[in-house]
């Protein structure tokens, strides 16, 4: 069994096939999909692709590429909205220096009551971080200091510092495609780094396809390229990648519910 915590179903490129979608993950074993809030005014949608099926959870946050446009809402907003029962996590909120679509001001403010909001609620926040390494962990020290907070970091393509350090702080690593691609050898480095009791698996569908599947809409189905790629870069089974980052995920993000069936005693299947 295989989870995708981080997809973002809601996302026009998966219009009309959310069922197949869903189909073809469980299909590659992949068991349970987050779909990942990038608006909170926009939560309605997630919520109503997240009760039509039983093993799809979603987050409630403001991307931070949307930290502008969101500035206005604190975080008591932020837990009223997770007591959902279909909200199993926060986020996804942090900083992105690459885009620069929005203030670094707004996105720190926002990062600050996102990991508010999961210390007040105890899910896990959904942490995005890109080109901003440094300031991320400054923030994560500083607000670790006012009391721990359970985290990812997902979509990972940070230095080595980073990771260990939110691991040393409590927080889990998650890897998406990148981790496959050719040249990312320095990125695998740090996936055989994390303690297997840390780290997570994702797609970021629909973006960043892993090999082989590299420059086409990603899918969640797709994680379980994700999940080999860390395996032989760590020189373990599949299937012990996949058992401990499925058990990883079930223990942080614990208002999820496993799904009645398991995947088949077959292995992974590779789609």
């Amino acid at each position: 069994m295989l989870v995708d915590h981080h997809c973002h179903l809601d996302f026009p490129q998966f219009a009309g096939d959310l069922d197949g979608i869903v189909g073809r993950a469980k299909a590659a074993g992949v068991e349970t999909l987050v779909t990942i809030s990038t608006r909170i005014r926009r939560l309605p949608d997630l919520l109503a692709i997240a009760s039509a099926y039983a093993d799809v959870w979603c987050s409630v946050g403001t991307h931070p590429h949307q930290a502008d446009e969101e500035r206005g809402i604190e975080t008591d907003e932020i837990v009223r909205l997770s007591h959902h029962p279909k909200v199993v996590a926060i986020g996804e909120a942090g900083l992105d220096y690459h885009y620069k679509h929005a203030s670094p001001e707004a996105q720190a403010e926002g990062f600050r009551r996102h990991i508010a909001a999961a210390r007040i609620t105890g899910l896990p926040l959904e942490i995005h971080t890109r080109d901003a390494d440094a300031d991320t962990l400054a923030i994560i020290e500083d607000e670790h200091a006012n009391g721990a907070f359970p985290g990812i970091l997902h979509c990972f393509t940070g230095g080595r510092t980073l990771a260990m350090r939110a691991v040393e702080l409590g927080l889990y690593v998650s890897f998406s495609g990148v981790v496959s691609f050719k040249k990312a050898d320095e990125l695998r480095a740090v996936a055989s780094a994390v303690p297997l009791d840390r780290l997570l698996i994702e797609t970021d569908a629909p973006f960043l396809a892993p090999e082989p599947h590299r420059g086409r809409t990603n899918e969640p189905a797709y994680v379980a390229h994700t999940a080999a790629a860390i395996a032989a870069a760590r020189g373990i089974a599949a299937d012990e990648l996949a058992t401990a980052t499925t058990d990883n995920f079930f223990r942080l993000f614990s208002k999820a519910r496993r799904p009645q069936q398991r995947a088949s005693a077959g292995g992974l299947a590779v789609v």
